[in-house]
């Protein structure tokens, strides 16, 4: 079993950075793929970023390329999510989730979420 906390949400204007955390206890994220994904209110959930246990190359929604970059530190049993470039329309609650896929952008893959953290862009 994986908990995992979100943090670093917040309000930021259009063109800004904001840098997420997801941090996991109960067992150590070496062992998972991590990935991103955010909900809008009235739409559906939405793949962003993925990072693979086995150290091979992030996958990226083509919405957020050259703008996210997730990374993750097996030592601190973190994830991040560096999002800069903002814009309003991604205005969400981002959440975080582990699974035992090498990689996956269908949240139907990912056993284990956290309970996300609101990001507002504001226009």
């Amino acid at each position: 079993q994986v908990q995992l906390v979100e943090s670093g949400g917040g309000l930021v204007q259009a063109g800004g950075s904001l840098s997420l955390s997801c941090a996991a206890s109960g067992s150590t994220i070496s062992d998972y793929t991590m990935g991103w994904f955010r909900q809008a209110p009235g739409k559906e959930r939405e793949f962003v970023a993925t990072i693979p246990w086995t150290g091979g190359r992030p996958y990226y929604a083509d919405s957020v390329k050259g703008r996210f970059t997730i990374s993750r530190d097996n030592a601190k049993n973190t994830v991040y999510l560096q999002m800069n470039s903002l814009k309003p329309e991604e205005t969400a609650v981002y959440s975080c989730a582990a699974t035992t896929k090498i990689s996956s952008r269908w949240s139907e893959d990912y056993d284990y979420w956290g309970q996300g953290t609101q990001v507002t862009v504001s226009s």
